[in-house]
C-alpha cells in the first residue's frame, strides 16, 4: 500500500509537469531531448532495479520497526501527533539539505553527485538522475534519520512522496510567473531558484541546496537570491569539465564516479582547473531540434 500511494503521487506530479513543460517552457533545450531522456529514464530504471533488489523500503520499514519499540526522539517524548508528525518533516527535510550539502563539500560524496550534475540541460527528468551507489547511501542516511527521530511511518510516506514531487518539480523547465515565483520561493524552492544550482559557475553551483522547503538556505546562508549572471535562457549547466554529451551516455554516467582527480569538490576553488575543464562558453549554445 506505501509503495502503491508513493507511485500514484509520483506519477500524478510527473505528468502535471511534464504537460506545464511542454505548454510553458523556460528556456529552449540545447541537446535532444529525447536522447537525453532516453538516458536519464535509463539510469532511472537501473536505480528502480537497484532498490528492488536491495533496500528499497528500509525507511518506511525502520520507522514501523522504531514506533513498535519506542525507537528515536518522539518515541520518548509525549506530545500531540500532529506536532511529532510536522517536526519529524521538518528535520527530516533539513537533513536532506545538509545531505545535499554534503555531497558538495566531501570529495567521495561529490564524486557520485556529479552524474546528477553532469546533466547539460534540465527537466523533470533530471531530478530523478542519479548514480545508484549515492541512491542507495541516501536510503541508508534517511533510514538512520527516522530511527533517530522516531518519525510515524506514515510521515515517513508523506516525506518520500513530497521529496519525489519536490525534485520533479524544481527541475522542470517551466517558466513560473515571476511574481508567483517570488511569492513561493518565500515557502518551497521553485524551478528558477534551483536552476542556478546547476549552473557552472562556481559561486551559483554552490548555493540554493534545498529540495523542497527553501528557508534552510536562507537560515544557513547558502540562498543565492538574483538570477544566473547570464540569465536563466542563457545559463551554462552541467559541469565545466563535462560538455560534450558523447561523454554522458548511460555506461559513462554509471563510470563517470571512478573518473577525474580524486581530491576534487565542488566547494574547492581549483576544482575546475584540476578536472581539466576548459572555459565554459558564454551562453548556453543553441537550441537541439527535440
Amino acid at each position: 500500500m506505501e509503495a502503491a500511494i508513493r507511485l500514484g503521487i509520483f506519477v500524478a506530479i510527473f505528468v502535471t509537469v511534464a504537460v506545464l513543460e511542454a505548454a510553458f517552457p523556460k528556456r529552449p533545450l540545447r541537446e535532444n531531448k529525447w536522447r537525453r531522456w532516453g538516458i536519464n529514464l535509463g539510469l532511472i530504471a537501473v536505480n528502480v532495479a537497484v532498490q528492488r533488489f536491495t533496500v528499497g523500503a528500509l525507511a518506511f520499514a525502520t520507522a514501523i520497526y522504531a514506533q513498535e519499540r519506542g525507537w528515536g526522539l518522539f518515541g520518548a517524548v509525549d506530545l500531540p501527533w500532529w506536532v511529532k508528525a510536522v517536526a519529524a518533516f521538518l528535520i527530516l527535510d533539513f537533513a536532506i539539505y545538509l545531505q545535499h550539502v554534503m555531497s558538495h563539500a566531501l570529495p567521495v560524496f561529490w564524486r557520485l553527485h556529479r552524474v546528477h550534475h553532469a546533466d547539460l540541460d534540465i527537466d523533470l527528468t533530471s531530478g530523478l538522475r542519479f548514480h545508484p551507489i549515492e541512491i542507495l547511501v541516501s536510503i541508508v542516511y534517511k533510514a538512520a534519520l527516522v530511527a533517530a527521530v522516531g518519525a510515524d511511518p506514515w510521515v515517513v510516506v508523506a516525506f518520500e512522496a513530497v521529496l519525489n514531487g519536490a525534485a520533479v518539480f524544481t527541475h522542470g523547465n517551466i517558466r513560473v510567473p515571476g511574481r508567483l515565483d517570488t511569492a513561493l520561493r518565500w515557502v518551497v524552492c521553485t524551478p528558477d531558484m534551483h536552476r542556478v544550482h546547476h549552473s557552472v559557475v562556481p559561486e551559483e553551483t554552490n548555493s540554493n541546496f534545498g529540495f523542497f522547503l527553501s528557508v534552510w538556505d536562507r537560515v544557513c546562508g547558502t540562498a543565492h537570491h538574483a538570477p544566473p549572471a547570464l540569465g536563466h535562457e542563457g545559463v551554462v549547466l552541467g559541469l565545466a569539465e563535462y560538455q560534450d554529451q558523447h561523454r554522458l551516455g548511460l555506461l559513462h554516467l554509471l563510470v563517470l564516479p571512478f573518473r577525474g582527480s580524486l581530491g576534487a569538490y565542488s566547494f574547492r576553488k581549483d576544482a575546475r582547473r584540476e578536472a581539466g575543464a576548459d572555459t565554459p562558453p558564454a551562453a548556453a549554445p543553441s537550441a537541439a531540434t527535440a
